[in-house]
């Protein structure tokens, strides 16, 4: 009696170890699949979205082209809202749009973003020393959201700071280094609520470069442009809207100022762009992926700058749109 009861215990024993490692070996392969699946995803989305890139650097290339004033009516402007890359198909008719229950379907959506709409940080230091008048035109804007100026100080001392290539600078460990994007502004001491309200109106980028009439906010304008009124540059919006403008002139003559208000001496501004940012948003099955490209164009050259990305939780960003 007793041989058998051991005997019972034993083979229970045996199926119970030979459970574990068939679950053990399940679990592996399970892993080792969905492993597998996640590498192909991000190849592909990786694949995608240079695709969706290229496609954004040849719209803006074929707009080089024509020439004239950039502005917020050009197809480059026109965000693309959500849409399967098999629908991008369904005209060509050797092509089957087809998909079968294991094919995961791809969503891809994205926008082209006017950099030069936007204030450059960069603009504040000028041969090494601080521009006077992009001081002033930030101060500006600064106290028109209400920012502490002793916040734009600091920004513009320690940007300074950081582009000094000076060997007794680069040798500091204090010095900061330069920011390449908007959130790195906190290396310079900004905070980083004001970072967030800075956001719409200012941007990073890697030369000085003047803003563009013809799609900055009523806000960038009134800060750029000395002695012009929050107003008047609500009527600047409403005039480009109704037509661009070709040339900084005629910004002046939509709301009849003087010919020294829009002066080079006076405004660091202009109706052409050179600086843009491709911002591209892939949905495959559970994977979502959010890529930025800051990319410069030089009449028909159209080239990348820096890219990133990140792991897009949300919902896509709206279009651009100019504030009011």
């Amino acid at each position: 009696m007793r041989q058998h009861g051991a005997a019972l215990l034993s083979a229970m024993l045996t199926v119970a170890l030979v459970a574990t490692f068939a679950a053990a070996a399940l679990w592996q392969q399970w892993r080792t699949v969905e492993v597998e699946a996640a590498e192909r995803a991000r190849i592909q989305a990786a694949w995608l979205l240079v695709g969706g890139l290229d496609w954004a650097r040849l719209l803006l290339r074929e707009d080089g082209r024509s020439g004239g004033a950039d502005h917020l009516g050009e197809p480059w402007a026109v965000p693309l809202e959500e849409a399967r890359l098999s629908d991008f198909l369904a005209a060509e008719r050797n092509v089957s749009t087809d998909v079968g229950p294991d094919v995961m379907e791809a969503f891809l959506s994205g926008q082209i973003v006017d950099q030069q709409s936007m204030m450059n940080v960069a603009n504040l230091v000028k041969d090494g020393q601080l521009s006077v008048q992009d001081m002033q035109a930030f101060g500006r804007l600064f106290a028109l959201l209400e920012l502490p100026q002793a916040q734009l100080d600091t920004l513009a001392e320690n940007l300074r700071f950081a582009l000094d290539a000076s060997p007794a600078n680069r040798s500091s460990p204090l010095a900061p280094l330069p920011p390449q994007r908007m959130e790195q502004l906190v290396w310079l001491g900004v905070p980083e609520r004001t970072v967030a309200v800075l956001r719409p109106y200012v941007t990073v980028l890697p030369l000085r470069a003047p803003v563009n009439l013809n799609t900055a906010s009523a806000e960038v304008m009134h800060a750029m442009v000395p002695g012009l009124s929050m107003a008047d540059a609500q009527r600047l919006v409403s005039a480009r809207e109704r037509s661009p403008f070709r040339d900084v002139g005629e910004a002046r003559l939509a709301i009849g100022a003087e010919p020294s208000m829009f002066s080079a001496e006076q405004a660091y501004v202009g109706i052409n762009t050179n600086y843009f940012e491709v911002r591209s948003r892939l949905r495959l099955d559970r994977l979502m992926i959010e890529e930025r490209a800051l990319v410069r164009r030089d009449t028909m050259e159209v080239r990348v700058v820096q890219r990133w990305r990140a792991a897009a939780p949300g919902p896509a960003a709206p279009a651009q749109a100019a504030p009011r």
